[in-house]
């Protein structure tokens, strides 16, 4: 005969299990599809980081994912057809890169969750309704790359007071250069510089730096775009070549031989996507998951060196990681990316250091601190 206790303990057991079962990977593989704007290998390091990512949340490849991998090998008008191929896939979820990327993806399909790892500014570019609710089918991280165009000026300024002249590299198809050149001539009088913005078509690399060496540029600074990033090592190569300090919009660059990053890693975000992809995967709602923004800067004091420049020590404070130069000891470390919901905090210098302070607006108004660097 069943008690009453007995009921009572089986009930509580299933509620147990049920809750359990909510926090556990699916019971079948989940499929993610992969939509790059770049290259395979350029890519490489960005995926390695999402699996890694995975990996720490307890889920293995091969065992509780797959990923369907498709690279557009910085071609955007390849991305429409390879999210079509994904879509037709009937994925679970689909990771992408870059605002033409996660249009082309938001396009194909409104029921699949799309994760977007992006440096565009995802409210402004059309993908999102807001940075605390998305709604629709879209979440994951954004850099603002565009918002931080003009204090990659700013550190140019601090970090080479001497420069007067400042070359841009841009892709002319890109959405963030026209966001920059409506920004581009209040910034300049603001900062005391002449900036000149060289638009690059077809891959022509080998032709814009002999045109910015005959504009007698003194600095470069580098847009953030997927073509871009896909030929960084010709760009850090050739910025090189023509002695031309740079500061650039994606950590890669600075990996491949590049002076100065002002922005986000990319291998940092998509490790946290990893972190959307869980939960998605797990039954949440993309909608209700808010957009995170990370911020970073991080400098390359090997190339200084062969420059012959020297970074000033204020510049030297606040980068997150110094490469090439041994840590003190009597500074605390900031190997740690701190997360934040980009419409709600921005960074304000306090010392060598970096506090949050309130700020209402998205993306952040601020043009009179650097929002560059976190300490962990």
């Amino acid at each position: 005969m069943i008690t009453r206790r007995r009921l009572l303990v089986g009930f509580a057991l299933g509620v147990l299990v049920a809750r359990g079962r909510g926090h556990a990977q699916p019971t079948k593989p989940a499929r993610i599809g992969r939509l790059s704007p770049l290259s395979a290998e350029a890519d490489d390091s960005n995926l390695a980081a999402f699996r890694r990512g995975l990996r720490e949340l307890g889920w293995l490849e091969g065992q509780h994912y797959a990923i369907e991998t498709r690279f557009a090998d910085g071609k955007p008008d390849r991305l429409a057809a390879l999210a079509a191929e994904l879509v037709h896939q009937r994925v679970d979820l689909i990771l992408i890169g870059s605002t033409p990327g996660t249009l082309a993806v938001k396009k194909a399909t409104t029921t699949i969750p799309i994760v977007m790892v992006t440096t565009g500014d995802p409210v402004d570019g059309g993908l999102v309704a807001s940075m605390r609710r998305p709604s629709g089918n879209v979440t994951g991280v954004t850099a603002l790359g565009q918002a931080l165009n003009v204090k990659c000026l700013e550190i140019i300024k601090e970090a080479l007071p001497g420069v007067t002249r400042v070359a841009v590299l841009a892709n002319s198809g890109s959405p963030y250069t026209r966001q920059f050149l409506a920004e581009r001539d209040d910034a300049a009088r603001a900062l005391g510089l002449q900036v000149r913005v060289h638009e690059v078509r077809d891959l022509a690399f080998d032709r814009a730096f002999p045109a910015i060496r005959t504009d007698r540029s003194e600095a470069l600074m580098v847009l953030p775009d997927a073509t871009l990033i896909t030929h960084r090592r010709q760009i850090v190569e050739l910025a090189a070549r023509s002695r031309l300090p740079a500061v650039y919009g994606e950590r890669e660059f600075v990996d491949a031989g590049g002076l100065m990053f002002n922005g986000a890693s990319l291998a940092d975000m998509y490790k946290h996507a990893a972190v959307y992809a869980d939960k998605i995967l797990k039954g949440a709602k993309q909608a209700d998951l808010p957009i995170e923004q990370p911020t970073k800067l991080e400098l390359g004091v090997k190339t200084a060196r062969t420059l012959g420049l020297t970074i000033p020590p204020a510049v030297l404070a606040r980068a997150d990681h110094v490469v090439g130069v041994t840590a003190d000891p009597r500074r605390p470390p900031h190997w740690r990316l701190r997360w934040r919901r980009s419409s709600t905090w921005r960074l304000r210098p306090i010392g060598p250091d970096w506090t949050r302070a309130r700020c209402g607006s998205s993306p952040c108004s601020n043009t009179t601190t650097a929002c560059a660097s976190a300490s962990g």
